[in-house]
């Protein structure tokens, strides 16, 4: 608010070339307050407030249940890339209980050869969120995303568990495409086995060509060495690791049957 003339300020002039000063100077603040992105805050009698008045209005506003904060919106989750991956994240979500609590994630370790030879052997790891996109479509976007008729590719995944039903129906239709190509599928533990869309998702794939298995413990031992920066530290095959296998082993037989 512009201050009042004093008392020794008698002339109407002098008041008035005061109140133009003043109203310059709450353009001044209204244009910062515009720089800083949005109007200045007013009390309930229409006075401005400073920022630490305003922060106590809103809050006392929120208190009664009005102006309520938004909802932060996180950004979607990246499928994270790369050559190795860490000790701890192999032996967690790789490990092949049959209860997979807390293991919400996709590891999918991949090998491709090409017929061709130029690009040599590709080899690395991605991982995801199921609440993202599944590491086994976004590998087909961002590892392999190009196709050559006449190069034969083979590609080999070993993933902490196997794929979902849409995941299948969509490699279903990536192998229809992509007649030179041939997958393979080595999964430590079978997703959701009891469900008929998974499993019949598993089935389709199989019919098209697509080798499904279960991960042996020399599977582990493999990807291990391949695929997890171990600083020259041994697998050592958790407990039952083999009895796990077995067990899963049994039960994609019984699906492919």
């Amino acid at each position: 608010m512009a201050e009042k003339g004093s008392s020794s300020v008698s002339s109407r002039m002098a008041a008035r070339r005061k109140e133009k000063v003043a109203e310059k100077m709450e353009e001044k603040k209204g244009e910062k307050s515009a720089e800083d992105g949005g109007k200045a805050e007013v009390n309930g009698t229409g006075e401005a407030v400073s920022s630490g008045d305003a922060a106590v209005t809103n809050g006392a506003a929120n208190e009664a249940g009005q102006d309520k904060p938004e909802p932060i919106e996180l950004p979607p989750f990246e499928t994270l890339t790369g050559d190795r991956m860490d000790p701890f994240s192999f032996k967690f979500q790789f490990k092949n209980v049959e209860y997979s609590s807390g293991r919400n994630k996709t590891l999918l370790c991949y090998l491709v050869d090409k017929s061709s030879g130029v690009d040599g052997l590709l080899r690395g790891f991605m991982e995801d969120e199921h609440a993202g996109a599944h590491a086994e479509l976004v590998f087909f976007q961002l590892i392999l995303p190009q196709y050559d008729p006449s190069v034969n590719y083979t590609v080999t995944w070993y993933v902490s568990s196997s794929p979902c039903a849409y995941c299948c129906s969509k490699l279903l239709e990536i192998l229809q495409e992509r007649k030179t190509l041939r997958l393979n599928i080595f999964s430590a533990r079978l997703l959701e086995f009891e469900e008929p869309d998974n499993r019949a998702g598993l089935k389709a794939l199989a019919a098209a060509g697509c080798k499904l298995r279960v991960m042996k413990p020399l599977d582990f031992s493999y990807s291990w060495d391949t695929f997890v920066e171990h600083e020259d530290q041994r697998f050592t095959p958790w407990e039952d690791c083999q009895e796990n296998y077995e067990y899963y082993q049994e039960k994609l037989a019984d699906i492919l049957q």
